[in-house]
């Protein structure tokens, strides 16, 4: 059950029509999950400093159980989003950040449990 949270400087007049919707079948194909089991969230607007710049910007965290959890994974996963990124916000890739965070089945809560059990 992946978990996606872009966040970004750029107005939301910026950001393509349906970015969520196509940020969430991106990133099955690239973690190899169903769609309905991605979430995502798009932030825009935020005041955000990166790498010490207010030039427009984008961080985008990544987290899920099961395939971000190796350096070789996210090396693979990260070429990809940086793809999808830079196509989608018109940001130069030294513009964008990605983090990586590895889940564990019993840190998600689903259907009144947690994934371990489902």
């Amino acid at each position: 059950m992946p978990f996606l949270e872009l966040e970004t400087s750029l107005p939301a007049g910026r950001l393509p029509p349906g970015l969520a919707q196509d940020l969430c079948a991106a990133a099955a194909d690239i973690l190899g999950k169903p769609a309905e089991r991605v979430n995502v969230t798009v932030r825009s607007g935020l005041p955000m400093v990166l790498s010490g710049s207010a030039e427009p910007c984008a961080q985008l965290l990544v987290s899920s159980i099961g395939v971000v959890g190796s350096a070789e994974q996210n090396q693979r996963h990260s070429a990809r989003f940086f793809d999808f990124l830079t196509a989608q916000l018109g940001l130069g890739p030294e513009r964008i950040v990605i983090r990586f965070y590895p889940l564990e089945p019993w840190q998600i809560g689903k259907n009144r449990t947690v994934m371990t059990f489902l």
